[in-house]
């Protein structure tokens, strides 16, 4: 036994997010500690990570020179305040994140969570056109299926109806969504990115047409849509995008917040598609998921617009107590050590298509329906049940983690594989394994 198993009341008290919690605490998934490619539960029972954490952990579990940077930086420096205050490590780790960043991205935000970047994104955004005397500019332009966290913002710009539904009503002028560039009638079992894209992101043309480009502050999206079912961004998509913001003066902002720090096989996926955004929010990657931590990097042009006159004036009435934490930041400057020294984001690049290939076999396979698959990432989308949509992918998750020993992520009916870049080729042909064995014994 790795540790005392959990008491029935404490089960009870723990109030867990995007789950069905009265059938978890039914039969929980406990998962007590972690290394390199594995988890283990308290009987330590050894349970393959398919999902990198939560698209996270890309460097695998409890890698020491992180371990160490974050034990280090608790006994010389536990906590720091951010306002009217820095310390050390944060400064460097801006840097370093900055000399990542497509050239002209030069200032880093830190925050918390891919969500509150997505929130602090979109203060900036009209906070730059409010300080240009552009007040009218107050319009965000998202895509369907987009998941931009859950803070109000965020979730007002999201593309996923059950994030939404209950908690409206939304934020105005967040309402107007580019249609996703996939076609199910054509594209089914693509490998990678599509072809062209240029006749999605014309979607805008026709919103600025209704609303005026004039009112319109920013345009965010996801190179590739992650929570919303792993859609690579076509070829020439994201360029298009640049061409028609430029043309409107509209800002371009992708949420990197999965894809940044290897996902795709660099940096940030803006690299990948040689598209320079206005800003690129981060999180998850940053620190391979052991302490929070998110941000946003910006153009330097739009930072300038905030300077007030007086030195002692503040420029952005934002922030968070724990922005660039110290045990944040030591973890960020070690995870990106870490992805430099072992050439992590490299390693991706090349094992890209070792892994499209093996989830592409499940083509053919009881229920699947559809395979999308991009950098290290993938989903296996499976018919629904006639009137019972997501029971089919809940059956699996959990045939998956107590049958197979695997712990994957579920959309609805999709099953999406995240191996970590450290990921083996075993390890991947086991994860595919274990999918088709389930996919076979499912109802």
């Amino acid at each position: 036994m790795l540790d005392t198993p959990t008491l029935p009341n404490d089960l009870e008290s723990y109030w867990l997010p995007f789950t069905p919690n009265r059938d978890f605490k039914s039969r929980p998934r406990l998962l007590a500690k972690a290394e390199g490619m594995h988890y283990r539960d308290q009987e330590g029972r050894k349970i393959l990570d398919a999902i990198s954490g939560l698209w996270c952990v890309n460097a695998g579990h409890a890698r020491k020179p992180i371990v160490e940077a974050i034990r280090a930086q608790a006994a010389e420096l536990d906590y720091a305040p951010s306002f009217h205050f820095a310390h050390p490590k944060v400064v460097r780790l801006a840097g370093r994140i900055s000399a990542l960043a497509p050239k002209g991205l030069d200032n880093v935000f830190f925050c918390n969570s891919g969500s509150e970047a997505a929130d602090t994104a979109m203060k900036i955004a009209r906070g730059y056109f409010a300080a240009k005397g552009e007040n009218q500019r107050f319009r965000f332009v998202s895509r369907a299926r987009s998941y931009h966290g859950v803070n109000f913002g965020g979730m007002s710009l999201g593309g996923l109806p059950n994030n939404q539904k209950g908690f409206g009503p939304l934020l105005p002028g967040t309402d107007h969504r580019l249609p996703i560039p996939y076609d199910p009638a054509k594209d089914r079992f693509t490998k990678g990115e599509l072809q062209g894209g240029e006749n999605y992101a014309d979607a805008l043309e026709a919103i600025c047409a209704e609303v005026g480009g004039e009112t319109i502050a920013a345009v965010i999206v996801e190179p590739m849509t992650g929570s919303g079912g792993v859609f690579a961004s076509p070829a020439n998509y994201l360029s298009r995008l640049r061409t028609l913001c430029d043309r409107h003066g509209i800002l371009l902002i992708f949420d990197e917040v999965i894809t940044g720090f290897g996902r795709l096989g660099y940096a940030f996926a803006a690299e990948r598609y040689g598209v320079v955004p206005d800003m690129i929010t981060f999180a998850k990657g940053v620190t391979n998921g052991a302490v929070p931590m998110g941000g946003v990097i910006v153009k330097q042009t739009l930072t300038q617009a905030f300077e007030p006159k007086a030195p002692y004036a503040i420029d952005f009435f934002h922030g968070y107590t724990y922005t660039g934490h110290p045990l944040a930041a030591a973890a960020g400057i070690a995870t990106l050590d870490l992805y430099r020294d072992e050439g992590l984001f490299e390693r991706g690049l090349a094992l890209e298509p070792k892994f499209r290939a093996a989830v592409h076999e499940l083509e053919g396979a009881r229920h699947v329906i559809d395979i999308r698959s991009i950098g290290l990432a993938a989903a296996i989308e499976m018919e629904p049940i006639k009137d019972a949509p997501g029971k089919r992918g809940y059956d699996a998750l959990n045939k998956l983690f107590f049958e197979e020993n695997l712990v994957v992520r579920i959309s609805g009916d999709t099953i999406v594989l995240i191996p970590a870049l450290v990921a083996s080729e075993s390890e991947i042909a086991r994860m595919v394994e274990g999918v088709r064995a389930v996919l076979g014994r499912l109802d």
